[in-house]
Formats: structure tokens, sequence, C-alpha cells
């Protein structure tokens, strides 16, 4: 809001101060006035803050660029106007690497004048919103708020608080939905790189032609549409964490390629013979079992070591029960917190949400419970509200082996061959969305349906 604005004008012309102040304060900006450049400072060091500066360049004893230099001291995210009725190349060079937002010479227009201080507030307030949710995730994902009181999860929290202020490349394994971006992103903030980025990369989400560009940017005219240069994620994660989801889906050429990354710290981008150097940590994520990969020849294994330094194994929720009401506790707070009114949950129901067995893990929970709130017709969660597979009796398995045995094979491909046609139905035809209702990667399922003779068009990519 302009009213909110708090302007600084610094000029030892009185009448252009004047002119300048009354200008804002039409616009609605609260404005306060130094009439030399000792005076802004003065003001600066009692403490006064602004959130813009407008001074002019050229005052006798302290000048623009003392201003600029003490207002930005002062307040890194206050945006600096200079004008000046002697401007040259040099000194507006000087101004805007000095942090200077914009550079006016005198007389200016007072339209442009005001649009150029609207938009250095714009800017501001953006800023002002990045650093408040850089802090809000930051919070979120601090490593003493992963929710977990099982010994297991407990073990996964001590590794976890161990490495966070390492270098040491990491892989975390488990089911699909067990929280394993949830640990990387709280390792990278709570470590050294929190202030940096957190770049997360679905191996199995990226279309294998345009992964190695995405990954390490490109050149102009490298391949067909490439109409400029491009940084990859590993540039753009520069001093922070790359987060490699799914990396067992890196295909086999590529993996060559992250192997030197890891070793040299180096990308060349496609179309590029120069190598440039990136300072940053891999935190890789799977769900299937790498070394069986290895030795089945579909990953190097060179580079399962570089990944495999330090290992993160995430346990299924079924195996932690413990785990399920803290993390109901958790999730319900999270929901409050979004709709203003915290949901109750009903006995009945809360017994069907502590019995269920959670094939997608934690996600699973917090989508049952999600849904939930949502369907629900008060702030109460009933048996009604959940989903109908919570409530009806699990599949009997633990009848006797007939005597004549059975054919596994058989009846894992038939339930196989029927879940998918079941997510196919449910999501009519698109594809992406029956691998994520299924758990398992869009390239995955494409291999499934091909192994099942399920024709390709029988079915949408997106």
């Amino acid at each position: 809001m302009a009213d909110d604005t708090h302007i600084l004008v610094v000029d030892d012309e009185r009448s252009m101060r004047e002119m300048v102040a009354i200008m804002l304060k039409r616009a609605g900006y609260h404005v306060t006035q130094a009439s030399s450049g000792k005076e802004a400072v003065a003001l600066l060091d009692a403490g006064e803050r602004f959130d813009i500066v407008v001074t002019d360049l050229f005052m006798e004893n302290v000048g623009g660029i003392e201003v600029l230099t003490r207002a930005k001291a002062a307040s890194p995210e206050c945006e600096v106007i200079l004008i000046t009725a002697f401007g040259t190349a040099e000194s507006a060079v000087e101004a805007m690497k000095k942090g200077a937002y914009d550079y006016l010479a005198k007389p200016f227009n007072v339209d442009e004048f005001l649009i150029i201080v609207r938009q250095a507030m714009e800017r501001q307030n953006l800023i002002r919103d990045n650093i408040r949710l850089r802090a809000r995730v930051q919070g979120r994902f601090k490593l003493a708020d992963v929710v977990g009181r099982s010994p297991a999860m407990q073990r996964v929290i001590v590794v976890a608080r161990k490495v966070a202020d390492s270098t040491a490349t990491i892989l975390v394994s488990g089911e699909s939905g067990t929280g394993k971006e949830v640990v990387a992103r709280a390792i990278h903030f709570s470590g050294p790189r929190s202030g940096a980025p957190f770049v997360a990369v679905n191996c199995g989400a990226m279309p294998e032609q345009l992964m190695e560009s995405e990954l390490f940017g490109h050149e102009r005219g490298s391949f067909t549409g490439a109409s400029e240069d491009k940084d990859g994620l590993f540039k753009a994660a520069d001093g922070g964490t790359v987060f490699l989801d799914e990396v067992g889906e890196l295909p086999m050429a590529l993996q060559v390629k992250m192997l030197r990354v890891l070793q040299d710290h180096t990308i060349r981008k496609v179309g590029g013979s120069k190598e440039s150097h990136v300072d940053v940590r891999v935190i890789a994520a799977t769900n299937r079992n790498l070394e069986a990969q290895v030795a089945a020849g579909l990953f190097r294994t060179d580079l399962f070591y570089r990944l495999n330094v330090i290992h993160i194994q995430i346990p299924p929720l079924r195996e932690r029960p413990e785990d399920i009401p803290p993390l109901i506790e958790h999730m319900v707070a999270r929901l409050a917190a979004e709709r203003g009114a915290r949901p109750n949950i009903s006995p009945d129901a809360m017994r069907a949400l502590l019995s269920y067995h959670y094939p997608g893990n934690v996600r699973e929970l917090a989508n049952i419970l999600e849904r939930a709130a949502t369907l629900a017709s008060s702030d109460r969660i009933t048996l009604d509200d959940l989903p109908p597979d919570m409530v009806r009796p699990a599949p009997q398995t633990s009848g006797p082996l007939p005597e004549s045995g059975v054919n596994l094979d058989e009846i894992l491909d038939k339930t196989e061959r029927t879940l998918i046609d079941r997510a196919l139905e449910r999501t009519k035809g698109n594809r992406t969305q029956a691998a994520a209702l299924l758990g398992i990667t869009f390239r995955s399922l494409r291999y499934r349906l091909s192994k099942h003779g399920i024709a390709e068009n029988d079915g949408q990519e997106t």
C-alpha cells in the first residue's frame, strides 16, 4: 500500500526537494525530507528506516553515493533512486554497481518518476515476500520438525542431523510416499546451505530426450527449438542442493555425465565446448533396489558408490505404526493453519486411521486427511468422510496354501493388470495420472503397459 511506504527525499536544492516531496505525498506516500546528504546519513544512523530513498547525486560534503551506501547498509532491501542534473555514464554505472534501483537525469517526467517509485516498491514487496516464504520453508523443513517417534525414524533423524553440516552425497531410499523429499529438504535447511536454493528434480517424470538440457543447460542452436542459451537446474542450484528423486530412472548415457558432475563438480551444456564449475550438494532418492539394478546392468556401479556415500533408509509406515498418531496430529495442525479451523476426528474415524495399512505411506495419510476435511459437512471428520477402502475388510491372504501350490507369477500379473486397468479407468485414460495413482513412474507404467499388451493409444500421456 502506498500510504504504508516511507520515502526519504534528499536534495540540497530546496525547490527540487519540496517538489519531489509534494509529488510523492499526492501519490499517497509518507515522506521525510533531508536538506543534505549529511542530514540523511544522520537519520539513517539514528535508526530511521525507509522503504525508498530518493537522493540527489552531487551534494556538498556527503554525496548521493554515500547516502546510497549507508541506506543499503542500514536496510539491504531499501531501494535507492538517484537523480542529478549533471549525470554522466560513468556516474550512472557506479550508482548501479553500488545497488541503486534506478538513475534519473533532471529534469524528469513526473509520470515516469512515479512509475519508477511504484516499481521499486513492488520489487521490495517481492523481496520481502520471498524472505518470509523462505523463512516459513526453512522452519517447516528443519530436522527438529521431522515427525517420527518410532526407533526406526529416530535413527533416520540422528543420521540426517549428523550429515546436515557435511558435503557428503546422500542416497535416501524407501517406498513411494515415505517422505524421502521431506528428509532431503530437512537436511538442506538444517545445514550451511540453507540460504541457497534447494532444487528438486524428478528423474522419472522428465522426458529422456530433454533431461540433459534441463539438468545441465544448452547453447543456442544446439538442437531444434534451442533459440537461446539456457542454464540448467544444476547451475540454478549453485551453492545449494540438487535433489535427484527417482535417480534409478536416469538413462545410462546420462549416468556417465552425472558421475562426472559428482567427481569433478563441473558441467557442460548441451552443444557447449566449455566446462563450468558448480558448487552443488547432491541428495538422491529411489524407491528401487539400486544394488539389484547394478547387478542387472541397469545402473552404473561407479555412480552407485558415488551416490551411496551416506545411505538413509526410510521404513514404510506399516512398519512404524507408532508414528501414525503424531503424523495425524501434525497434519491436522497444518490443515487448521490453512483453513482457519481445526478439524476434529470422531473415535470411529480415528480407529480406522490408526488400523489402516497405508500402501501409499505418509503421502497417502496426508491425502486421506485432506480429502476427509474437504468432504466433511462440519469441522468433524467421521467414518463416512474416509475412503471406502479404509472401512472395508482387508483381503484375506493368511489362508492355507493349496496342496497343489500356486502360480505366483500368474497371480501377480493378473493383480497388476487389474490395478492398471482400474487406474486408467479412474483417470479416463490419462497415463501420467494413472502412474501417480499406482505410485510408479510414467516410464515404469509404459513398460508394464507393453508387458500386458495394452496399446499406447488406449490412453493419453498428459
